[in-house]
């Protein structure tokens, strides 16, 4: 226990807390995601006198995770709170992912009284500093006087293009505090600048001159709303569009322009990059998929059409950049380029892919993740939300599940990391009217699973889809290949039947293609809170 007491309210007058409540009212906040904690204390009775909705959590990271999803599906930042010392460490990791993955997100954190911080004290580090090098903007409020200020700048940094999270702490001396103090009011968004014309011209340049353009989609298309804009350069131009893990969705995958996503490795979906000439990469950041990996030669031409400049590296340094408003750059560069190129180079690419993502399994093959995700699309609507954790089965899903429209396939890979699956579900559940599947691993699953009982609590309906095989896939996979063995790869899970009905979520473990296809069939379109264990043999 802190040595931290609780105080009263002076009479009449509000607090810092309330304020900052009231603050969080005026951004439009509808949900805080957290753990309880004493140096938190007057927040939440704050929280429980407004409208906003606190929902405990069974873990600060799934807080944080759920805030990230919400805020990269909604566009307006998630909050997340937790108290001082292993509260505010337990969020970070969580925050760390809305960083890479540049997703709004606000994280609350509780701190002791101002004089026990600058000494050695209980449960007392320095956490602005640790929060420093994963947000976006980060301070401490230490006078009431700067709290409705340090709310307003903190939703403002984290929904700013790019966006990303920030951290407010709060000393629980000046949580306490009165105040005469009303909020800031929220302003509409600062409006992106439009496309310099020298710019578009020498993109256009580029272009014309290119005998096998590619459009690389990223994660900025889908973040900025501009996939509607991206459609219709594809349509006008006719130029194919692979999109990184984060993108996908920018392009229907029913469109014969789609070359599905930009996959790592060996195999047909990373044909297009490798023979394209010149890449139109828009909305794409680094952190999404390493440059050396599609560009080891330097011989390509390459467009940047994103709302900030290029991160430089030996193998991302743009011929052009246009930078500004994405959805703008691209209707102009559409209606300004004049393109003659052969398509043989990529159609043959994008029959074997669309192939390969379709084909429904055979009765007697074995039970991979790739054979089941034709079972799994074909169970959900075109509008329907997959939220995935981070393994194995990753890869597969971008690679392979057809995805029809924005936000619709989430994946974590700035950070990547695992665990985020069901709090990500939880969000996308609260986020939208879609029925929502979080597919993951045995290992992620785990990390996070106690939150069954916080989306039962929220009364919340998806399904909760296990790859059972009982290891660390992809690391067992990357030992083998390095050595011949893995090591340290291996656990054993709990009957995960019985483990979801103790949280009262309806529970299936099919084990033929028959059954898992009529499971997922039943399943998936309803509201109901499922968890559907399916073993897999990926060795």
């Amino acid at each position: 226990m802190s040595d931290d007491t609780a105080t009263d309210d002076a009479a009449g007058e509000d607090t810092t807390a309330r304020l900052i409540v009231d603050c969080l009212e005026a951004e439009d906040v509808e949900h805080v995601f957290g753990i309880p904690g004493e140096e938190t204390t007057e927040l939440l009775f704050a929280l429980g006198d407004s409208d906003i909705e606190f929902v405990p959590v069974r873990h600060e990271q799934a807080a944080a995770f759920i805030a990230d999803v919400y805020g990269r599906l909604t566009g307006n930042a998630g909050v997340c709170l937790g108290t001082l010392g292993p509260g505010a460490t337990n969020l970070l990791t969580g925050v760390a992912d809305a960083y890479l993955d540049k997703s709004p997100l606000v994280a609350l954190t509780g701190q002791g009284r101002r004089e026990r911080i600058q000494r050695e004290s209980h449960q007392a580090i320095d956490v602005v500093s640790l929060f420093d090098s994963v947000t976006k903007w980060n301070a401490q409020i230490d006078d009431a006087a700067f709290a409705a200020e340090a709310v307003r700048k903190a939703f403002r940094c984290a929904e700013r293009e790019k966006p990303g999270p920030t951290h407010l702490e709060l000393p629980y001396d000046v949580a306490g505090e009165t105040v005469d103090d009303e909020p800031l009011a929220r302003r509409d968004p600062v409006s992106l600048p439009a496309p310099d014309r020298d710019s578009l011209d020498a993109a256009v340049e580029l272009l014309e001159s290119a005998e096998r353009p590619l459009v690389l989609a990223g994660n900025g298309v889908l973040r900025t709303r501009a996939a509607p804009a991206l459609r219709s350069f594809v349509d006008d131009t006719g130029i194919p569009v692979a999109a990184t893990y984060m993108g996908k969705g920018a392009v229907s995958d029913a469109d014969e322009r789609s070359l599905y996503t930009l996959a790592s490795g060996v195999d047909e979906q990373y044909a297009p990059i490798e023979r394209a000439d010149c890449v139109v990469a828009a909305g794409y950041d680094v952190a999404e998929h390493e440059p050396v990996d599609w560009n080891p030669d330097l011989d390509r031409a390459i467009v940047h059409v994103d709302t900030a400049s290029a991160d430089i590296s030996r193998h991302y340094n743009p011929d052009v950049e246009i930078v500004g408003d994405i959805d703008a750059a691209l209707d102009r560069l559409a209606s300004g380029v004049d393109l003659r190129f052969d398509d043989e180079w990529w159609t043959e690419i994008r029959e074997d892919v669309h192939a390969a993502a379709t084909e429904r399994p055979a009765d007697d093959a074995p039970l991979t993740v790739e054979r089941l995700v034709p079972l799994l699309r074909d169970a959900m609507a075109d509008d329907d939300v997959l939220v995935s954790d981070v393994g194995h089965h990753k890869g597969v899903l971008a690679k392979r599940f057809p995805t029809y429209e924005p936000n619709t396939c989430v994946i974590s890979n700035g950070l990547a990391t695992m665990g985020i699956a069901l709090p990500g579900a939880i969000a996308a559940d609260l986020a939208t009217d879609a029925n929502v599947v979080a597919a993951t691993g045995d290992g992620g699953f785990m990390m996070n699973a106690s939150d069954l009982e916080t989306a039962r609590r929220l009364d919340c309906g998806f399904t909760v889809l296990v790859f059972e095989n009982r290891e660390f896939g992809s690391i067992a996979r990357q030992q083998h290949a390095h050595g011949g063995g893995d090591y340290g790869t291996q656990f054993t899970n709990p009957d995960f039947a019985t483990f979801a009905d103790s949280f009262d979520a309806d529970a299936y473990r099919p084990e033929s293609w028959s059954a898992i296809d009529r499971t997922l069939s039943d399943v998936v379109p309803t509201d109901d809170l499922s968890l559907v264990a399916v073993p897999v043999d990926e060795r």
